[in-house]
């Protein structure tokens, strides 16, 4: 907020800043949730003789009310020229509200950046699902977890084989998102994951020193896939999530 005697803060293109209170109200994803919400969940429930999970009717509970000031709200005010403005409190939700989730999208992207993943090379590996892998998995949300460290040891050790470091002589490192929906909000669980472009190798002093590798080839990416189609396999197969019959 601007204070008396300063200049306001601009932006890039030299446009002065200032606060625009979202409006959802006038959104049509406000209006179809607000209107249709109750008959499609009655509808759905009905067609598959199923009552829908509690946190979905949650989602669709709380999105009306985010950042609408008759919900509540907090006031800021200026203390050196009196201004004030009205913050609407928001669902915090993490379903379909697009202002909460731009807003957690853009805090942890910041906080990977600020506090997180240190200032080397970074690449972005994604593993995209055949369809009955991810019926499976939103059945058995368990098996997700086993199912990204065989994805972390097998990229791991390709990056300890590039660097041409022993399995104990260097360490990789990754951050990995793990998406359960597609652009069309179908069932498409895939794994995002940022992973070191390299590994860290521990230095004579005892410091840890980068070694940044090549980007893989077609023949290394595909010689990847089968691995860890082989290595999910087996381990599906191991924990009884998985038939070969």
């Amino acid at each position: 907020m601007q204070a008396i005697g300063r200049q306001p803060q601009r932006a890039p293109d030299g446009a002065a800043l200032h606060y625009e209170r979202h409006r959802p109200e006038q959104t049509t994803l406000y209006l179809l949730v607000r209107q249709h919400a109750a008959s499609f969940i009655a509808h759905t429930e009905a067609s598959t003789g199923t009552e829908l999970p509690r946190f979905i009717k949650d989602e669709f509970d709380a999105f009306p009310e985010c950042g609408i000031l008759a919900q509540g709200f907090l006031r800021l005010r200026c203390g050196e020229c009196g201004h004030d403005k009205l913050l609407a409190f928001s669902c915090k939700r993490r379903g379909f509200c697009p202002s909460c989730g731009a807003r957690r999208m853009s805090q942890t992207a910041a906080h990977l950046v600020d506090h997180v993943i240190p200032h080397v090379p970074v690449r972005q590996w994604v593993l995209s699902l055949p369809i009955p892998l991810r019926v499976l998995l939103a059945a058995q949300p368990q098996l997700v977890t086993p199912l990204l460290q065989v994805v972390q040891r097998v990229i791991t050790r390709h990056l300890l084989d590039a660097a041409e470091f022993p399995a104990d002589e260097g360490q990789g490192g990754a951050v990995t998102v793990i998406q359960r929906f597609g652009s069309a909000g179908n069932l498409n669980i895939h794994l995002h994951c940022l992973a070191l472009d390299g590994v860290y190798r521990c230095g004579a002093d005892g410091a840890p020193t980068f070694v940044e590798t090549d980007a893989p080839t077609d023949d290394e990416l595909h010689a990847l896939l089968q691995t860890v189609i082989t290595r999910l396999m087996k381990m599906l197969t191991r924990r009884g999530g998985w038939s070969r019959t």
